[in-house]
């Protein structure tokens, strides 16, 4: 059962449904950011000391969700920065669809233009899905690693990690988690690399993210852009030490105290709400949103089964209509991304009734003016 406390840390207006874009500030990362730009604002004598302790915080934070430990994580200003150190990082074939959302393409396209030490391997997907299956058959004796989204932005498929992790044995698995992190009970601890932002389900804002990294991919990856912040020394004066063996040698600079702020501020109230029962309120909005498009007839592409899908609904309505779909959601006050010919609703823990109320109300036109 979710909290009502939880619940009232939803502070959007009604008819939001573009979570998978971005979602609206939780309540406590709201309030972290309000204490902290005031202390900045007015630095007052011994104030700056809890600034420095937010690295940490996020760090123990990142760690109670995904068991990783502390110090095999280290913030990133957003999810394709830690794309990019992973890709730069790494040495040999990787494994993955060019049809993921871009940041993790694009990053193994730059590393190997710039490095030639990282070659892409495209998969050939099931359909716009990264299966075991496909996995397993596209495999090769060189393959380093397998790159896969946790939920695929486009078709909202919620990735199977274990069946992947049984597939390439002890090959590197890296992880772009953004689509579901703070809402799928994902096992992490069988990935070698997590990815993620905060400015999506986890409701932190801008700026959040980051990188775990298990002793494999410590030992296997190496920290191309490290700044002075990713050394073992505080301030490395007058010599140039190595970068740190854990995971902070990914850090190009401080990260934003403020940023970690509310990014742990969001995940302490998930862990202590619980991911399972997150993940299972919103499974029931969501098949609340199915129901609703399947009374007005409008063809979903994503899964239905509660096994492949995490938030995201996609509408296919057909090419004539899509402008119609789209205005008649505007026209009723819910926000939703319309991309490659698909409508993606996504649907939260918090997503109320009246928001669902206003989808039917947007269906209702729609339906109304298709048939007209």
């Amino acid at each position: 059962m979710i909290p009502d406390s939880y619940l009232a840390g939803y502070a959007e207006e009604p008819g939001y449904l573009d979570y998978g874009r971005f979602g609206p500030l939780a309540e406590s990362a709201a309030i972290e950011a309000r204490v902290f730009n005031d202390s900045l604002a007015r630095v007052r004598h011994g104030s700056l000391g809890v600034f420095a302790e937010q690295d940490e915080r996020l760090r123990t934070a990142v760690s109670v969700l995904t068991g990783f430990r502390p110090d095999a994580i280290v913030a990133q200003p957003n999810t394709t920065a830690g794309l990019l150190h992973t890709m730069f990082g790494l040495t040999g074939s990787v494994l993955l669809s060019p049809d993921e959302f871009p940041s993790l393409p694009i990053a193994a396209s730059r590393a190997r233009e710039a490095l030639h030490t990282v070659q892409p391997v495209w998969l050939d997907t099931d359909h716009g899905h990264v299966t075991p299956g496909r996995v397993r058959e596209q495999l090769e004796s060189n393959t380093a690693a397998v790159a896969v989204s946790l939920v695929d932005a486009r078709t909202g498929y919620l990735c199977d990690l274990e069946g992947i992790r049984q597939v390439i044995g002890d090959r590197l698995l890296i992880v772009d988690a953004i689509q579901g992190f703070g809402v799928v009970d994902a096992p992490y601890g069988l990935a070698d690399v997590v990815v993620s932002g905060g400015q999506k389900w986890c409701r932190a804002g801008w700026g959040t993210g980051f990188l775990a990294l298990s002793d494999r991919a410590l030992e296997s990856l190496t920290p191309v852009f490290s700044g002075y912040g990713g050394t073992d020394e505080v301030e490395p004066w007058g010599h140039v030490p190595p970068p740190s063996g854990l995971a902070h040698a990914y850090l190009t600079s401080n990260p934003d105290p403020i940023a970690a702020a509310r990014l742990a501020a969001t995940l302490e109230e998930i862990a202590e709400v619980g991911v399972a029962d997150i993940n299972a309120a919103m499974a029931l909005a969501v098949s609340r949103v199915i129901d609703l498009a399947d009374e007005f007839g409008i063809p979903i592409a994503s899964s239905r089964a509660e096994r492949e899908r995490a938030g995201i609904v996609v509408l296919d309505p057909p090419a004539e209509q899509l402008t119609l779909l789209t205005a008649s959601l505007h026209n009723h006050g819910v926000t939703a991304t319309t991309r490659l010919g698909t409508v993606r609703l996504s649907i939260h823990a918090g997503t109320s009734s009246e928001t669902i109320d206003m989808l039917r109300a947007a269906f209702v036109s729609f339906g109304s003016a298709a048939n007209y």
